[in-house]
């Protein structure tokens, strides 16, 4: 997630949840306790719907907007390919969803594929 063209990790929620933002804009939350690790990430709300009847660790979003957000649980049920798609589309959405002075000067920087790698240009 950190590998991501300027995400930058912040601890707003206190030392136990990291919350990786852009752009002061939080994409992923990964929080241990209680003997697992979950991580809330940004989805599409049809496709939040899909990957929770696909994936049992994946639940409504944790403390956050249940349509928008995905709660996974990282119980290595959930394939490492999946996740790494997850993470993308979050950081794409939160990239999308920036006003356009920043998206633009974000895609001047870094180019389209670096952020958004599951689209077409």
């Amino acid at each position: 997630m950190l590998s991501k063209p300027e995400a930058f990790e912040d601890y707003p929620f206190g030392p136990r949840v990291a919350v990786v933002k852009v752009q002061g804009k939080m994409f992923a939350t990964l929080a241990e306790g209680g003997g697992s690790v979950n991580m809330n990430l940004k989805c599409d709300p049809h496709e939040a719907l899909i990957l929770r009847d696909i994936f049992p660790a994946v639940k409504p979003g944790y403390h956050m907007n249940k349509q928008h957000w995905n709660t996974l649980t990282m119980d290595g049920s959930i394939p490492q390919g999946e996740i790494e798609r997850m993470v993308d589309n979050s950081y794409a959405l939160v990239i999308r969803g920036l006003p356009k002075a920043k998206r633009q000067a974000l895609e001047v920087r870094h180019g389209h594929g670096a952020l958004y790698p599951n689209t077409d240009p």
